[in-house]
Protein backbone atom coordinates (compact mmCIF):
# COMPACT_ATOMS: atom_id res chain seq x y z
CA UNK A 1 0.00 0.00 0.00
CA UNK A 2 1.71 3.21 -1.10
CA UNK A 3 1.78 6.07 1.37
CA UNK A 4 1.27 9.70 0.54
CA UNK A 5 -1.18 12.53 0.49
CA UNK A 6 -2.90 11.35 -2.70
CA UNK A 7 -4.00 8.13 -1.00
CA UNK A 8 -5.66 10.05 1.82
CA UNK A 9 -9.42 10.43 1.91
CA UNK A 10 -9.00 13.81 3.63
CA UNK A 11 -7.26 15.65 0.78
CA UNK A 12 -8.04 15.90 -2.91
CA UNK A 13 -5.62 15.91 -5.83
CA UNK A 14 -5.35 19.69 -5.60
CA UNK A 15 -4.17 19.55 -1.92
CA UNK A 16 -7.44 21.05 -0.70
CA UNK A 17 -9.21 19.74 2.36
CA UNK A 18 -11.97 17.34 1.47
CA UNK A 19 -15.45 17.13 2.94
CA UNK A 20 -14.41 14.38 5.38
CA UNK A 21 -11.60 16.51 6.80
CA UNK A 22 -13.88 19.51 7.19
CA UNK A 23 -16.44 17.34 9.01
CA UNK A 24 -13.74 15.92 11.28
CA UNK A 25 -12.42 19.38 12.19
CA UNK A 26 -15.82 21.02 12.74
CA UNK A 27 -16.27 20.04 16.45
CA UNK A 28 -12.88 21.53 17.35
CA UNK A 29 -13.14 24.77 15.38
CA UNK A 30 -14.55 26.94 18.17
CA UNK A 31 -12.31 25.48 20.88
CA UNK A 32 -9.18 25.93 18.77
CA UNK A 33 -10.15 29.49 17.82
CA UNK A 34 -10.85 30.39 21.46
CA UNK A 35 -7.55 28.85 22.59
CA UNK A 36 -5.62 30.69 19.88
CA UNK A 37 -7.29 33.98 20.75
CA UNK A 38 -6.52 33.41 24.44
CA UNK A 39 -2.85 32.72 23.70
CA UNK A 40 -2.59 35.82 21.52
CA UNK A 41 -4.21 38.00 24.18
CA UNK A 42 -1.92 36.58 26.87
CA UNK A 43 1.16 37.24 24.72
CA UNK A 44 0.08 40.80 23.96
CA UNK A 45 -0.67 41.38 27.65
CA UNK A 46 2.76 40.16 28.78
CA UNK A 47 4.42 42.30 26.10
CA UNK A 48 2.44 45.40 27.08
CA UNK A 49 3.13 44.86 30.79
CA UNK A 50 6.85 44.44 30.12
CA UNK A 51 7.06 47.58 27.99
CA UNK A 52 5.17 49.57 30.61
CA UNK A 53 7.30 48.26 33.49
CA UNK A 54 10.56 49.02 31.69
CA UNK A 55 9.31 52.41 30.54
CA UNK A 56 8.79 53.53 34.16
CA UNK A 57 12.45 53.12 35.05
CA UNK A 58 14.26 56.45 35.06
CA UNK A 59 17.80 55.09 35.49
CA UNK A 60 18.52 57.93 37.95
CA UNK A 61 20.66 55.61 40.07
CA UNK A 62 23.06 54.85 37.20
CA UNK A 63 26.26 56.88 37.27
CA UNK A 64 27.40 57.92 33.81
CA UNK A 65 31.11 58.87 33.53
CA UNK A 66 31.99 62.22 31.97
CA UNK A 67 34.63 60.75 29.68
CA UNK A 68 35.13 57.22 28.48
CA UNK A 69 37.66 55.18 30.42
CA UNK A 70 41.02 54.73 28.75
CA UNK A 71 41.95 51.21 27.76
CA UNK A 72 44.85 49.81 29.77
CA UNK A 73 48.16 49.83 27.88
CA UNK A 74 49.70 46.42 27.34
CA UNK A 75 53.46 46.31 27.59
CA UNK A 76 55.49 44.49 24.95
CA UNK A 77 58.04 42.05 26.24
Amino acid sequence: MPAGIFNSTYYGKDYRAGAALLRARRPYLFKNAATGLGLCMFTIGVYAYTIRAVGQDEFSDVKVPDAPAAAPQQSKQ
